[in-house]
């Protein structure tokens, strides 16, 4: 195109130049002129801009073009990152691009092209994570056998639960109520999904808040989510995923650093990553563990950080990400336990999500796949639907492994002995196993004296229970010494004790351990209580030594009658099933199978029948209605289902016609709840309205109403 203007520069000193003139001459004597050459340029300036943008544009067309060939290699670095003009070209014809293909629905396509255009460092996380992801430790040590987890994966019943409220019920009887809703109860998200809007919704998710009790397949949830955006195989919008397990975080502490310096801690490979890269692609933070955080979180308190490349502490690294001052274009994925959720503000917080476990056909689905005589794995299933506890407890996936690696064994090599029908005869059998494993794998030519196993099982024991009366279900080495562990021992308990760390990170920084589960933890705190009382006459539940009181022996039906006591006083019923175990224990059948470690019997059937007595009279005296539900399961490992049958037989006699009205006492009415908790009928409606009016009768029957879908 002619024009007397060859250049930007030459017009705009022309225009400069009519503008001056015109403010030396009010009269405006070249208003003509201005008018004219104005008109003039500005469609030149438009036509110009326009044969400009389209050429660079169709430059950068071929090479998307390119990039999206199946035989064109991936850009080199070199070729990526070209002069600073070049640059910003490229990233506004990718953002045009990227648009137009979206809106195409041609989602894939912009992903691959996203992805090729991607920094080399991308493709080394994605390996990186690829490789450590692929593999999972189920229930054992990384000195184990491993399994592929695409081969063993069984996907959990996710739920948008829509609050982040606190549930003070033990997980475990939150699992048993969760058990009795509905399956039509929640909207159902699967794992990949979860920064999708549910339909209906019109709102950006920026951080998801996951829940879910100890066990129930979160941490494993988050592997599975990695593994597949590793393998390109869902959110390739994504670039960048960086995992920071609290766990691993409390490690760090005491340290000040920036963002970036963090990441490139625990993600060496991306250190090319310049700040505007975390904010020109789209990243994820996935925050696994809240509960197991030792860090302030001070939400309220902690200074505003806008900058990643300042350093401060990591604590206030984290709420300023959570809080979106940092970083706000990021995605957050936080997972928690129910009772820590509330830790994290609900304004910060845009959807919230429960891992409900295993559904029904999940379950039988996990065992199908775990055991490969599919014989046995269906004599297995119909064990486990023969006793409802240990049924309802096959909704977490860790402990479908336990009951799978004690049945397989005991139904499969025809092992002698009564197959486990309460949790405390699973439990046992599983520490039996354990510890003849270890004896057989570390102690073949010189085997465990007796004594060294029970010491070794002891100081296990009292490191669970010190660590569940503070709450934790994770610890570091100085909580080992302090419980008298020699840290350099703990490999051999590949079961009971697993070491979690990090290859690249912990070996520097120290070593996180935890038990299996918190079911585990609180089955060896209770062995450590008990074993303590019958050995050496000490009720450290009561923090009472034996002095001069060892003279005079406490009956078992006192020291059991203490633990429903502290039970019953916990505010969050943290020591439930602690308290089932410890009773379970006190059983001869359960005493007999830990000989080993037992050096006399600790029960009697008149400390029973006194401790059986003791339990009905507390049922009656009405505690919460949840504590009534846990105290029946305490029967239960009592072996006494006197009350239970009372009701049960009232209703198979045609007493559920009757119930409106009907004059039970107290006990039964709590009976009555237990009896419906524990029903394989679905629980779909419950009209109060059928029972006994008073106050009293229907707060005992409060936790059937909860479990109902309609009430």
């Amino acid at each position: 195109m002619d024009s007397e203007f060859d250049h930007g520069e030459d017009l705009i000193m022309a225009v400069e130049e009519v503008l001056h003139s015109v403010q030396k001459k009010p009269e405006n004597i070249y208003k003509e002129k201005l008018e004219s050459v104005i008109k003039g340029t500005r469609v030149f300036i438009i036509r110009e801009l326009e044969d400009k943008i389209i050429s660079l544009v169709k430059n950068e067309l071929k090479i998307f073009k390119n990039l999206l060939s199946s035989d064109f290699p991936a850009c080199t670095e070199r070729q990526v990152e070209d002069e600073e003009d070049q640059r910003i070209v490229r990233e506004g014809a990718l953002k045009i691009t990227l648009h137009i293909l979206r809106n195409m629905n041609q989602i894939n396509l912009a992903n691959t092209l996203l992805n090729k255009l991607a920094p080399a460092c991308h493709r080394k996380l994605k390996s990186k994570l690829r490789d450590k992801c692929q593999k999972i430790h189920e229930g054992i040590s990384q000195q184990g056998t491993t399994a592929l987890l695409n081969e063993i994966y069984t996907e959990l019943y996710i739920t948008e639960c829509g609050s982040g409220e606190v549930n003070n019920e033990h997980e475990v009887r939150q699992i048993e109520t969760a058990s009795r809703r509905p399956a039509s109860q929640g909207t159902p998200i699967k794992c990949n999904d979860i920064f999708r809007p549910l339909p209906g919704q019109d709102k950006d998710i920026r951080t998801v808040l996951t829940k879910g009790v100890a066990g129930i397949g979160k941490t494993v949830s988050v592997q599975k989510f990695i593994l597949d955006w590793s393998e390109g195989n869902v959110n390739q919008d994504v670039l960048f995923i960086f995992p920071l397990p609290f766990r691993e975080l409390n490690l760090m502490k005491e340290k000040n650093l920036s963002l970036m310096e963090l990441l490139h801690h625990f993600f060496p490979e991306t250190c090319e990553l310049k700040p505007k890269h975390y904010t020109n692609y789209k990243v994820l933070f996935i925050f696994d563990g809240l509960d197991e955080h030792r860090l302030p979180l001070d939400f309220q308190n902690n200074e505003k950080l806008w900058d990643v490349t300042e350093s401060t502490s990591v604590d206030v690294l984290l709420t300023n990400l959570i809080k979106g001052n940092l970083l706000p274009s990021a995605l957050l994925w936080i997972t928690s336990r129910p009772a820590a959720a509330n830790q994290i503000p609900p304004e910060c917080v845009d959807q919230v999500t429960e891992v409900r476990g295993f559904s029904e056909p999940q379950k039988e689905e996990y065992f199908r796949k775990r055991i490969s005589d599919q014989g046995l794995a269906n004599r297995i299933i119909t064990h486990m639907k023969s006793s409802r506890s240990l049924y309802i407890m096959c909704h977490i996936p860790v402990f479908c492994w336990i009951a799978a690696s004690v049945l397989e064994r005991m139904l499969g090599e025809a092992e002698s002995g009564e197959i486990p029908k309460t949790l405390t005869q699973m439990f046992t059998h599983f520490l039996i196993f354990d510890i003849n494993y270890k004896n057989q794998k570390y102690d073949k030519k010189s085997p465990t004296h007796p004594y060294h196993t029970k010491e070794h099982v002891l100081a296990l024991g009292k490191l669970a229970f010190e660590q569940l009366e503070k709450g934790n279900l994770i610890f570091y080495e100085e909580d080992l010494r302090n419980s008298g562990i020699d840290v350099r021992e703990m490999s051999v308990y590949s079961g009971l004790c697993m070491q979690i760390f990090s290859e690249e990170f912990e070996l520097q920084l120290g070593k996180v351990f935890s038990f299996v589960h918190l079911s585990v933890q609180e089955f060896l705190a209770a062995l450590y209580v008990f074993i303590s009382f019958i050995s050496t006459n000490t009720n450290v539940l009561q923090q009472q030594h034996p002095g001069l009181l060892s003279f005079f022996k406490t009956p078992m039906s006192l020291f059991l009658n203490s633990a429903v006591d502290k039970a019953l006083q916990s505010q969050n019923g943290h020591l439930d099933l602690f308290l089932r175990f410890l009773l379970g224990l006190s059983q001869e059948s359960n005493q007999t199978l830990l000989r080993g470690l037992l050096t006399q019997s600790g029960s009697s059937s008149h400390s029973k029948e006194e401790t059986i007595k003791y339990i009905k009279e507390k049922i009656r005296e009405n505690p919460s209605p949840e504590k009534s539900i846990n105290l029946f399961h305490c029967l239960n490992e009592l072996n006494d289902h006197s009350l239970v049958q009372e009701v049960q037989t009232y209703l198979n006699r045609g007493g559920k016609r009757h119930l409106p009205g009907a004059r039970l006492s107290p006990a039964q009415w709590s009976a009555l709840a237990f009896v419906l908790l524990n029903s394989e009928e679905e629980l779909d409606e419950f009209d109060l309205r059928k029972y006994d009016p008073s106050e009293e009768y229907l707060l005992r029957l409060l936790p059937v109403v909860k479990a109902s879908r309609k009430a």
